[in-house]
C-alpha cells in the first residue's frame, strides 16, 4: 500500500505513551485492512525501539486475526465443514502466511500409501490394523501427552512436519484421513480424551438414539491403539463418571474444531498470551 500523509502521521503517533491515544490509532490503522501489513513490516525493520516493534508486532496480529475470523465465519456457515480446512484455519492463527499445500500433498502421500493396501474383504479392524500401521510405523507418527508448553503440536502442519502431535492433533489428521478414505471413522466426546470411533458403516450421523451399539471399536489416536468397549467401561469407572449416551455420539467436524481452539488457547494462559487466549475462546464461540 502507497504510504499516504495520513499513513505517516499514524505511523509516527504508534509510539504515544498515552494508551488512549495508541487505542484510537491502531483502531484507525486496523481499519485500513491487511493491505497496510507490508507498511507495518517495513516500519518495524527500521524501528531500533523494541517496546515500539512489540506494538507493531500487537497490530500485525490484529488485522490477521481480524482477516481470520471473517474465513471462520465463511467456514462455520458452509454447509460441508471440511474438517482440513478448519484445522488449517487454526493453523493461520500462529502462522498467518501458512500454504496448505505442502500440508495436503503429504496428507495425499499418506492416504495413498493405506489405500494400495486396502480392499473390500477386509473386517473393520483390518482396515485399522492398515491405517494405524502406515501412519505411525511407516510413516513414523509419534504422540505424547497433552503439553499446553508446545503450542506446535496442536497445529496440523506442524504435526506432519516434526511427525509429532499430541491426542488431538494426531486424531484430526487420522479422522481427515478416514474421511478421504471413506472409513467410518468418527470423533466422540469421552471425558478428558480426545477419542475416535469405529462405527458400523451407514450408522455415523450425529442423531444416532443409542451410539453406543453401533461402535465397532474405539482407537485411541495419540498411539493408534485399539480399544474394546471393556476397556471403555473400564476407564468410565476408574474416573467414577457413568457413560451416558451424549459421550458416545459422533461428533460434527465443527464441533472437533470448536474442542481445537479451545484446547490451543489453553497454550496462552500468561499475562503476555492472555490477548490470544481470549481470541481463540471468541473463535470457538463463533461456531456455536
Amino acid at each position: 500500500m502507497e504510504t499516504t500523509k495520513e499513513i505517516s502521521a499514524l505511523f509516527t503517533l504508534i509510539d504515544d505513551p498515552d494508551e488512549e491515544v495508541f487505542g484510537l490509532v491502531s483502531s484507525k490503522i486496523v481499519d485500513y485492512g491487511k493491505e497496510i501489513i507490508p507498511n507495518l513490516e517495513h516500519l518495524w525493520e527500521t524501528t531500533p525501539n523494541e517496546e515500539i516493534q512489540g506494538r507493531i508486532e500487537l497490530l500485525i496480529h490484529r488485522l490477521h486475526f481480524t482477516d481470520l475470523t471473517e474465513d471462520f465465519r465463511q467456514w462455520n456457515l458452509s454447509g460441508h465443514h471440511d474438517l482440513m480446512l478448519g484445522a488449517m484455519l487454526t493453523c493461520k492463527f500462529q502462522y498467518p502466511d501458512i500454504s496448505t499445500t505442502p500440508v495436503m500433498q503429504e496428507i495425499e502421500k499418506v492416504r495413498r500409501n493405506i489405500w494400495l493396501e486396502l480392499n473390500n474383504y477386509l473386517t473393520p479392524l483390518e482396515q485399522i490394523n492398515i491405517v494405524t500401521s502406515i501412519l505411525y510405523s511407516y510413516y513414523g507418527l509419534k504422540g505424547g501427552e497433552t503439553n499446553y508448553k508446545e503450542p506446535n503440536e496442536f497445529l496440523l502442519h506442524k504435526t506432519l512436519e516434526a511427525k509429532r502431535g499430541n491426542q488431538i492433533s494426531n486424531g484430526i489428521l487420522y479422522l481427515v484421513l478416514c474421511e478421504l478414505l471413506d472409513i467410518p471413522v468418527r470423533a466422540i466426546n469421552i471425558p478428558k480424551q480426545f477419542i475416535i470411533a469405529y462405527f458400523k458403516p451407514g450408522y455415523s450421523e450425529e442423531n444416532l438414539p443409542d451410539p453406543l451399539h453401533k461402535v465397532e471399536f474405539f482407537i485411541d489416536p495419540t498411539s493408534g491403539q485399539v480399544f474394546t468397549h471393556q476397556d471403555v467401561d473400564n476407564y468410565f469407572k476408574r474416573i467414577s463418571v457413568p457413560p451416558v449416551t451424549s459421550y458416545f455420539k459422533p461428533r460434527m467436524n465443527k464441533q472437533v474444531i470448536q474442542q481445537l481452539l479451545e484446547e490451543f488457547s489453553k497454550c496462552f494462559d500468561t499475562d503476555k498470551g492472555k490477548y490470544k487466549q481470549s481470541e481463540l475462546i471468541d473463535l470457538a464461540k463463533l461456531l456455536d
